[in-house]
């Protein structure tokens, strides 16, 4: 009998020595003559495990991890093929405490499926909801998205719905879905997870938003440092393509939907939406002033619905099982689930995907074990490298757009990113401003020269000249950045600034009355 064992194709897993671990698996199997099919699959996002190999057994699927390939001799003489004890052993991976604890939704056939196998695909609940979709009207599959309260999993949580809503009224010759996978937030890998572990999912949700808009050409805008996200895709289109999935009859249904992979241009500004589509329409990116929105003149001038991987990634599941199931998610106007990718100074760092209403307190202890140095955490950031530092007072605050930003706090793209109390968050802060500098497009003068500005009075803070001075001066600059930068770049690079500043005022050297000072 054929023994199935899984090993990640992952880039994390890769990066840890996976395709080297697999080699060996083969070989050794060949050399015991030992019957195997070997599936490369996605990631479960337990990045601590990687490379993490599990084994069918009758019971499930048994995982062993972290494997080394020195540790495979070892394995098969333990007889892992079968299950058996061995110190690399995690039992039954579905039981894993890790895994046990969450709610997955986008993420449910992450790590269990062959990423390029429509079989597998559709064996677990694949393309449901595009077909229900097809027996729908466009206003129904818009209706749809509207009444799950979906909102933009990109950081600015804007209702998906409205978009598409949008788009499906303006009348045009061509209409265009684009998708936002230029993931550069420090922290985040959900995105590349999604187009590595399920690419038929976002071709799902894509095709899904094509349906309710009448567009006929899709995009996907791929982070040039992702050459593995590229590659599956782009296989992943062809595969879709030619099963009917995508073309020219979608399905048999008349619709057209073609679907291409454009690798981004290696500047985090063009993860900015309208910064994006110059750069596909084959200019520089650079930030376009708004209105017009995209929706009603977007790519190459036409209407254009953009969202980022895990909101198209988010749809199927929607049409497939109705809005009310996917809205009774969450809390408050934050409904769903939202991939959260936890990092940095963390034991047990990886994916976790769960209803919005967990804090950060439960993800970093319960999930994450604490920190991996073992000392005390300091700072969360939470929101990528433009979202706020996160004090112990807020550590008890639902994860929810609304209450967040009532603390002063993004949830962003559900990075979250964990420094402990070696920490110094002065510098921190300078590096937010000095970030900006290097990656703005250059266009709006409140962020080209007001970060540059920025790095120069945190200096001076820091230094101890005229810190009461210099600290009024760094506010005013921010509120100038808040409130006069074309995007969010210049405009949310106060957030990290203004967090440190407010609640570490002991790292620029300051007394605390002179840090809270309006």
């Amino acid at each position: 009998m054929s023994i199935k064992i899984y090993v990640p194709r992952d880039s994390a897993a890769l990066a840890l020595g996976a395709d080297e671990v697999a080699a060996g698996i083969v070989s050794e199997a060949a050399r015991r003559g030992l019957t195997i099919e070997l599936v490369r699959n996605g990631s479960r996002g337990l990045f601590w495990l990687e490379p993490m190999v599990e084994v069918v057994t009758d019971a499930g699927r048994v995982a062993y991890g972290p494997v080394a390939p020195e540790d495979v001799a070892g394995l098969f003489d333990a007889q892992f093929h079968t299950g058996a004890a061995h110190r690399l052993n995690q039992g039954l991976i579905e039981e894993h405490i890790y895994l046990r604890h969450q709610e997955r939704l986008t993420f449910a056939r992450m790590g269990i499926t062959d990423p390029l196998s429509l079989a597998d695909f559709e064996a677990h609940g694949g393309f449901a909801g595009l077909r229900h979709a097809l027996s729908l009207s466009a206003t129904e599959v818009v209706q749809q998205v509207l009444d799950s309260g979906l909102r933009g999993r990109g950081g600015a949580a804007f209702p998906a719905g409205i978009k598409w809503r949008t788009v499906a009224a303006v009348q045009a010759a061509q209409k265009y879905v684009v998708c936002n996978a230029d993931e550069g937030d420090s922290g985040t890998y959900s995105d590349r997870m999604t187009m590595e572990g399920d690419p038929f999912m976002l071709i799902e949700g894509m095709t899904i938003a094509a349906l309710a808009t009448g567009a006929t050409q899709g995009y996907i805008y791929i982070r040039s440092e992702y050459p593995h996200a590229v590659a599956t895709m782009r296989e992943a289109i062809d595969i879709a393509t030619a099963a009917g999935f995508l073309g020219s009859d979608v399905l048999g249904s008349g619709h057209v939907f073609h679907l291409e992979v454009r690798k981004a241009a290696g500047a985090y500004v063009c993860g900015e939406e309208t910064a994006m589509l110059e750069s596909i329409e084959g200019k520089r990116g650079v930030v376009r002033a708004k209105p017009p929105i995209p929706a009603l003149k977007g790519l190459f001038g036409q209407p254009t619905v953009i969202n980022n991987v895990i909101t198209f990634a988010s749809v199927p599941i929607i049409l497939a099982r109705g809005a009310a199931f996917y809205k009774n998610y969450g809390v408050g106007r934050s409904h769903g689930t939202l991939p959260i990718q936890l990092t940095g100074n963390i034991k047990h760092g990886g994916l976790i995907e769960t209803a919005f209403g967990i804090t950060l307190r439960q993800l970093m202890f319960d999930f994450g074990g604490g920190s991996a140095s073992g000392r005390p955490i300091k700072a969360v950031q939470v929101g990528g490298p433009l979202g706020s530092y996160v004090p112990e007072a807020h550590w008890d605050v639902p994860l929810d757009y609304e209450a967040y930003a009532a603390v002063g706090a993004t949830v962003g793209h559900g990075g979250i990113v964990v420094h402990d109390d070696t920490a110094d968050l002065s510098k921190l802060a300078r590096y937010a401003m000095e970030f900006c500098a290097i990656e703005s497009c250059g266009k709006c003068t409140p962020c080209r020269i007001g970060s540059t500005r920025g790095v120069e009075v945190i200096d001076r803070i820091t230094q101890g000249e005229n810190q009461p001075q210099q600290v009024k001066l760094l506010r005013d600059l921010c509120d100038t950045m808040l409130h006069g930068s074309l995007c969010a770049l210049g405009g949310m690079t106060p957030n990290p600034v203004l967090s440190a500043l407010n609640h570490y005022p002991q790292d620029f050297g300051l007394a605390v009355p002179e840090a809270l000072a309006a």
